[in-house]
């Protein structure tokens, strides 16, 4: 019986991480394609912010719809339309004629990208023995690694030859078998055995989330989505970018981004070992001060090898921080309403991807120093991890409500 929930377990996990895999490969795609297009469309840093900041406007709109759907209509059903979205805004990008119409695809791709993450998360959550949970979650999460990995590959091969076009094609085609896997996928058990009484109304279940016998955990996640999304966004999706005003060339950009992104693997794996051993909070609080720590230097770095370095780490604990946000974020809840509020803190920390990109676009345009800039998102990431650690509950080994 042990050895099916194991065979069980590593096909959910295949299965979700699948799908993971293939939306990192967009997010870590976008952030080479904007460094691409300011020089086909020749665009300015505020058009380049925007592109990355619908996209998180569709992130957030879609965590908060979809989240809201999982705990009505159930996780598998919400499972496969976030990913069909996601994969019909993908491949029409490769033929937008226009920055307006790319942008329009952008959130569509967002919806689908930003309902997708908690909700996969929630069902893996209520799949796996509470001994293993936050490893499996995490060890999901590293999926994102990969595709951010593949992401790399497919921008430093492809893009300077072949064109941004191409390369979203590329991308967009793998997601129609991930759609097939995910069809014969079974419903959340947990989901299924609590429907069958009578479900609260959505307005129901997002007012349970702000009780007062959750107000500290939803409070505690929504500062850490927040913190966390408006930091990685805004770092992240201009890391190429970065690279280019520090004076390299874009072909020289993706090599130096390639090598920053293998350090998430183990990033990931170590986090995941982590989180079983000593418990959410630690991880949380460890790797958001990594992340925190190496945001600075890299901002500061003058010389290439620091500049490495410095983003090696900052690849490292980021996702490892990740891995264990995804892990902790629905522990917080009991099942009726474990999708809602994880959806509902994801979409007000899209709220921060929405304004990271952003901000980095205006403060570009006004000669603000890359310096100045990683100092912004330390500090964010240091408010996050003091809050964890402050006020954060520890879910180690919780059986789920």
């Amino acid at each position: 019986m042990k050895k099916e929930i194991q065979v069980s377990n590593r096909k959910l996990l295949a299965i979700a991480g699948l799908g993971w895999l293939f939306d990192a490969m967009d997010v870590g795609m976008l952030s080479f394609i904007i460094a691409a297009l300011q020089k086909d469309w020749d665009l300015s840093v505020q058009q380049m912010g925007w592109i990355g900041s619908v996209n998180s406007i569709g992130m957030a709109v879609g965590a908060l719809i979809f989240g809201l759907m999982a705990d009505r209509v159930g996780r598998k059903s919400v499972f496969i339309i976030t990913l069909l979205l996601f994969s019909i805004g993908s491949g029409l990008s490769a033929l937008a004629p226009s920055l307006a119409v790319l942008l329009i695809l952008r959130f569509i791709i967002g919806m689908g990208l930003g309902g997708e993450l908690p909700v996969a998360s929630t069902l893996v959550s209520e799949s796996v023995p509470a001994d293993m949970r936050g490893r499996v979650v995490v060890l999901l999460e590293s999926f994102w690694a990969g595709g951010w990995l593949i992401a790399a590959l497919i921008s430093y091969f492809i893009i300077p030859d072949y064109g941004w076009r191409t390369a979203m094609v590329i991308s967009a085609i793998p997601a129609i078998y991930a759609l097939y896997l995910r069809w014969n996928l079974p419903d959340s058990a947990k989901f299924i055995s609590v429907t069958k009484e009578k479900k609260p109304t959505v307005w129901a279940n997002i007012a349970s989330v702000w009780s007062r016998k959750y107000v500290r955990q939803t409070a505690v996640l929504w500062v850490l989505w927040f913190c966390v999304v408006f930091s990685y966004y805004g770092m992240f999706l201009w890391l190429p970018s970065v690279m280019v005003m520090k004076g390299f060339s874009l072909i020289k950009s993706f090599q130096y981004v390639l090598i920053m992104t293998l350090a998430q693997l183990p990033g990931y794996f170590t986090a995941a070992w982590f989180i079983e051993k000593i418990g959410r909070k630690f991880v949380l609080v460890t790797y958001l001060t990594g992340t925190a720590v190496s945001a600075y230097f890299f901002g500061s770095a003058e010389g290439l090898s620091m500049l490495i370095l410095s983003g090696v780490f900052l690849s490292f604990f980021n996702l490892g921080a990740w891995g264990a946000l995804y892990a902790y974020s629905p522990e917080q809840y009991p099942t009726v309403i474990r999708a809602t509020g994880t959806g509902m803190a994801a979409s007000f920390g899209r709220v921060g991807g929405i304004l990271g990109p952003l901000l980095v676009g205006y403060l570009v345009a006004r000669e603000t120093s890359i310096t100045t800039i990683f100092t912004i998102f330390t500090v964010s990431i240091m408010i996050g991890a003091i809050c964890v650690l402050i006020w954060g509950k520890e879910t180690k080994n919780q059986e789920l409500a």
